[in-house]
């Protein structure tokens, strides 16, 4: 079996840039896979808390870490024109010498939308914009001197250079659990697809979803890697557990009943869920801490757990 990979999500709102700084460093110290954002412009849980926007986060961090990826799960294809997050990826991914996790989705928060000025159109539009955003962001990565004309996109001739580090391109993940629309899109154009937290209950039905689209087009879905949106709620002993557990679901309740969607327990516990999940064939994670950038969770989870998917 593949290696497991370890990622983040690190906390960007009501928070200083320092703390944030202290513990991206901190994970790539620690030997973590890569640290994530949110792309959101407003507050979640209060759409005027201070948030900070995740591509000049990430853009910042390249510069004082050394291993950890960089990634946003997702990027919303709406807020910035493919072509120019296509220059901004492949920007950062040589200014970082190839550490550019690039994952985007369709949108959803639509007070942001209306508030920052973009349209917030059904969800098959927007699938549909994400796929032809998708499509445009691997050719200007992948050829010298591509053009495309669609619905709601067009380029002509859109250089891209410097190209990437990653070849032949950086991955493209996708996330989101939509079985109508964007699992086809993960399909026709996804390196990676990223299941959210709040779908884990229906992972194996979202699995079927996509080979039946891969079966559509012809492609083999073993060409695609899964990966995992979670809540890790890591206790050194199932004393100290209950209360902990408790606080993980005030926090992250939207997303369900966190003892049976997340990684959840001591160390062994934690092992055990994520061998559980490797069979089903999730090799990667994206985590939400419960206690979200603690020091002591973060080297607990990477001396007692990580070790164990080398």
């Amino acid at each position: 079996m593949p290696a497991i990979d370890f990622g983040v999500v690190l906390r960007q709102q009501k928070i200083e840039f320092s703390e944030i700084r202290d513990a991206a460093e901190l994970c790539d110290e620690l030997g973590y896979h890569s640290v994530w954002f949110y792309d959101h412009l407003l507050g979640q849980g209060g759409l005027d808390l201070d948030i900070y926007e995740a591509w000049t986060l990430m853009s910042a961090l390249s510069a004082v870490t050394k291993n950890v990826r960089l990634g946003t799960m997702v990027l919303c294809s709406a807020f910035r024109p493919p072509s120019l997050l296509a220059k901004m990826a492949s920007t950062l991914d040589v200014v970082s010498g190839g550490r550019l996790e690039f994952a985007i989705g369709a949108g959803w928060f639509e007070p942001e939308f209306r508030a920052y000025g973009y349209d917030f159109p059904d969800t098959r539009a927007r699938v549909e914009e994400l796929s032809e955003a998708a499509a445009i962001i691997k050719s200007m990565w992948a050829e010298e001197k591509p053009s495309f004309s669609g619905r709601y996109h067009s380029i002509e001739g859109a250089y891209c250079n410097p190209k990437p580090v990653q070849k032949p391109h950086p991955p493209i993940i996708i996330g989101g659990s939509g079985e109508r629309y964007l699992l086809g899109v993960v399909a026709e154009l996804a390196d990676e697809w990223n299941c959210p937290a709040s779908s884990a209950l229906e992972y194996e039905r979202k699995i079927a979803a996509l080979k039946k689209h891969c079966a559509d087009i012809g492609r083999d879905p073993s060409g695609i890697r899964i990966s995992q949106q979670t809540v890790c709620v890591l206790a050194r002993s199932e004393s100290e557990l209950p209360e902990k557990l408790e606080k993980a679901q005030r926090r992250y309740g939207f997303f369900g009943d966190i003892e049976k969607i997340g990684i959840v327990g001591t160390p062994e516990r934690c092992i055990s869920k994520i061998r559980e999940n490797e069979k089903k064939g999730v090799t990667k994670y994206t985590i939400f801490f419960s206690d979200v950038m603690n020091p002591e969770t973060l080297r607990l989870f990477a001396k007692e757990v990580m070790p164990a998917f080398k």
